[in-house]
């Protein structure tokens, strides 16, 4: 994307384009976009960071004492919507909250990705991230409100006339192309009403910027063609679930891929090792982050191509992670287990955060996994020293409490309330009494 907007750049473009609204957007620890809307009249009072809201009343953010927040725009973010009408075009622009004494608020995600990028500048690399993010496009009744019944039943890259979702689609890409997104590919997936759309890698904090753009512009799309976009992991029973792989790679401060080494049979660097020492090691304690809600376990079981278990191969693609074959420039690492409900700057500060501890500490690797680790049995799996991912959310936040590291990134504010939130969310979901267990006990005892 890689613009480089000034103050006034944007007021001239606004000027130009009749735009008449703003929206000043920032996204809560729990991942969910929250935006303050002003008239281009106010524009220049946002420029000049002096847009403020009541903090007190986002989830997470602070207590009603300390509430003032104020909006510090990034300018590059500027972008004109390509929905709305023509007349009256809207605009938004993405925000860093500080606090109202002028220094950045630790509870605001994007600033937590930006601390852990400094210590990665610091160290000599810069983050490249390419998201895969997948989504249902489920119909909606009379009153708009979501089923859960597909548009199609279309398979894996099926075309039309069976993939009816394709026109949605289609009409996703041609906004998210107007909105600056190179779009790589797209595609129907796995499962019916499943969809798949990728854009090209950027830097790390453009491409979590990039995630809440996209997943707002397909949810605002389906919509106009009266279609409910979700980027729950796992909507349905006995179907594959939504994924987030992200494919990673460090790079040179002057800009070469940093994970590269034509000189072994991999080819990859010692940096590129190291790095991945440190995603498996840290893999239980970043998986909170990763998948953090109580339904992103139940796409992470076996017999769905989610990964479920903490190894790491070049070849096939059942293992947490996976080293893509191509090579040179393109050298990265496929982390498969985050899904799209996932607050993408933390997750990308966190996995960054444990690639980074791989490569102070000089992490080994454990070996590569090259036969299929869905069909090992139990005294295999032990015999390699393959560990699960955890089992549910709860447990999750569990290997979250004991890692120092990636608490560590997120600092003790955004720790301390995504604590919270999860163990509110569990106690709710415990105490809940599901159709699956009247089925299961309600004659039986």
């Amino acid at each position: 994307m890689g613009k480089n907007y000034t103050k006034n750049d944007i007021r001239r473009i606004a000027k130009e384009e009749n735009v008449e609204f703003i929206h000043l957007q920032f996204t809560d620890i729990m991942g969910v976009m929250k935006n303050v809307s002003i008239t281009i009249e106010q524009l220049d009072k946002a420029l000049n960071n002096e847009i403020m809201f009541d903090g007190s009343s986002i989830d997470g953010f602070v207590r009603i004492e300390e509430s003032d927040m104020y909006l510090y725009p990034d300018p590059n973010t500027f972008e004109i919507f390509p929905w709305g009408s023509p007349n009256q075009k809207e605009a938004r622009i993405i925000c860093d909250v500080y606090k109202s004494d002028g220094k950045p608020f630790c509870g605001c995600p994007r600033n937590v990705l930006k601390n852990v990028l400094k210590e990665a500048e610091e160290m000599g690399f810069t983050m490249n991230v390419g998201p895969e993010c997948e989504f249902f496009l489920f119909n909606t009744n009379e009153k708009g409100e979501p089923s859960l019944d597909t548009h199609d039943n279309a398979a894996y890259f099926d075309l039309a006339p069976v993939d009816l979702g394709g026109n949605a689609r289609k009409d996703m890409i041609t906004a998210l192309k107007k909105m600056g997104f190179k779009i790589e590919a797209s595609h129907h997936e796995v499962a019916p009403g499943q969809h798949e759309i990728d854009f090209e890698y950027d830097n790390a904090l453009t491409t979590a910027d990039n995630i809440m753009t996209f997943k707002m512009a397909v949810r605002i799309i389906a919509q106009r063609h009266g279609l409910h976009a979700t980027f729950m992991p796992k909507p349905k029973f006995g179907i594959s679930g939504s994924g987030m792989h992200i494919n990673m790679s460090l790079a040179t401060l002057d800009g070469q891929n940093a994970f590269y080494d034509p000189s072994n049979d991999m080819q990859l660097s010692e940096t590129a090792y190291y790095y991945l020492g440190g995603i498996i090691k840290h893999a239980k304690g970043y998986t909170a982050i990763t998948n953090p809600t109580i339904n992103s376990y139940k796409r992470l079981v076996p017999g769905y191509e989610a990964p479920i278990l903490i190894a790491w191969s070049a070849n096939n693609r059942s293992p947490l992670v996976r080293v893509p074959s191509k090579k040179g420039n393109s050298t990265r690492l496929e982390l498969r287990s985050p899904d799209p409900s996932a607050n993408p700057y933390l997750a990308l500060a966190a996995t960054l955060k444990a690639g980074l501890d791989g490569i102070k500490n000089k992490i080994e690797p454990p070996t590569p996994v090259m036969s299929n680790v869905y069909i090992m049995d139990d005294e295999e799996l032990l015999e390699k020293g393959i560990e699960n991912l955890p089992l549910n959310l709860y447990d999750a936040l569990k290997e979250l409490e004991k890692d120092a590291v990636i608490k560590d990134g997120l600092g003790d504010h955004v720790y301390n309330r995504f604590r919270d939130a999860v163990l509110l969310e569990w106690s709710e979901y415990s105490k809940f009494i599901s159709q699956w267990e009247l089925d299961r006990y309600l004659r039986k005892f």
